[in-house]
């Protein structure tokens, strides 16, 4: 990208490689550099928790406050009880309002590490669109709103495109979700100044719709600006490891397990992921980046420091620190490794090893754990595991195991 910018926070989302497409690059430096732009980030409430792929647009609120400028993070209280059709191949199971609110809670506890939350200028806001979703009216929203709308255009979109591409069903109620979020652009730029939307590249549509509609409505300037969706080197969606979702509450995944993740991280995704992950500045993560050998797996181990540290504080960071060199250096069992706790009922008539490492999170199915050990990949307290029929019982769990997938992958299991 040739664009130089004047503002602190443009230069930063350049440098860091947070920048994927922004709807005017002139406009929006300007804005940052005439005094504080408040600006948005959208989460629907369909899980508990946020997970590692929501954490490279959670930096951007980071460093959008940290450049001087006003984070809002607004959960989708109300569009939760539509969906977001993007890019899924079928409707998203709706959730009951206590449901909705209970995951909101939850989630807030996260983002309270990242950003500071209060009533001063550069102060983040927490909203809920349910604030003015909830009682809209449907005929005065129709007349006032709807009319701005053009299906075509709507039907263009990639996210609805492939669902229409694929035969697949997309209702009424998914479709409104597009309006919903544009509506929610020109709220929040009403009540609160808001002058930025920012979100996955794959959200451009409904950001664009939310500019279109508030320029119309309104007549006023406003912006959108789009992170890029992240891979790793060999392709796979950020944020998905072999155990399902990282999640980043630290009761739906342990800072240990969550630091182990960053820590098995790829050489080629290592430089990458401290611009976008870490605080360090951008030549010391370049150079960090561009180690070999056996010295990358050192920058790995400051990646996973840094990131946990963010997250889950400096002390659960040493902690997992140390757990991991005892486990991979000495062979130790490691007191904050992920422990699976069986009650006398599972082992009453004996359990199979397989069964174990499946339930362990160490293996995906049976299948997948008979393959492990046929390739002599599982480790039983750090000795080879060969036999796929072994059955485990009460006698044998009077102390705790450890089992082992490969050299990284490690879980303690007990009886309770």
């Amino acid at each position: 990208m040739t664009y130089h910018p004047k503002s602190e926070f443009i230069a930063t989302m350049i440098a860091r490689g947070f920048l994927a497409d922004c709807t005017d690059y002139q406009g929006l430096d300007d804005a940052f550099s005439r005094g504080v732009v408040p600006a948005y980030i959208g989460y629907d409430a369909t899980a508990q928790s946020l997970h590692v792929g929501h954490l490279m647009n959670i930096m951007v609120l980071r460093w959008l406050q940290k450049c001087g400028h006003k984070p809002i993070t607004l959960m989708g209280g109300g569009t939760t009880k539509v969906g977001d059709p993007s890019f899924r191949s079928e409707e998203r199971p709706l959730l009951d309002e206590a449901g909705i609110d209970a995951n909101i809670a939850s989630m807030k506890q996260v983002f309270a590490k990242y950003l500071s939350y209060g009533d001063g200028d550069t102060d983040a806001l927490m909203l809920n669109n349910a604030e003015w979703l909830d009682d809209l009216n449907y005929l005065s929203f129709l007349r006032d709103i709807g009319r701005h709308f053009s299906v075509n255009r709507m039907l263009s979109f990639e996210s609805v495109k492939s669902r229409l591409d694929r035969e697949q069903s997309l209702s009424f109620l998914e479709f409104n979700y597009m309006i919903l979020q544009a509506y929610d652009f020109l709220e929040l730029n009403r009540r609160y100044g808001c002058l930025l939307q920012m979100g996955g590249s794959d959200q451009w549509g409904n950001i664009v719709n939310g500019i279109d509609l508030t320029r119309r409505v309104l007549d006023q300037e406003i912006y959108g600006l789009t992170t890029p969706l992240l891979t790793t080197s060999d392709g796979r969606k950020m944020g998905k490891s072999q155990g399902g979702a990282v999640w980043l509450n630290g009761d739906m995944l342990s800072p240990y397990e969550f630091w182990q993740f960053w820590r098995n991280t790829t050489d080629a995704d290592t430089g990458k992921f401290l611009k976008i992950f870490t605080e360090l500045p951008v030549e010391e993560c370049d150079r960090l980046g561009a180690l070999a050998g056996s010295e990358i797996n050192e920058a790995k181990i400051i990646l996973a420091n840094e990131v946990t540290t963010l997250l889950h504080g400096t002390e659960a960071a040493k902690t997992a620190e140390a757990t991991a060199r005892e486990v991979f250096e000495k062979g130790g069992a490691g007191g904050d490794l992920p422990t699976l706790t069986l009650g006398a009922d599972d082992v009453a008539y004996g359990i199979s090893i397989v069964q174990l490492i499946v339930r362990a999170g160490l293996a995906g199915s049976g299948k997948e754990a008979k393959r492990l050990i046929a390739e002599n990949g599982a480790k039983l307290n750090d000795a080879p595991l060969t036999n796929a029929g072994m059955m485990i019982d009460a006698e044998a769990l009077a102390q705790p195991i450890k089992l082992s997938a490969g050299k990284k992958r490690h879980a303690m299991v007990e009886l309770g």
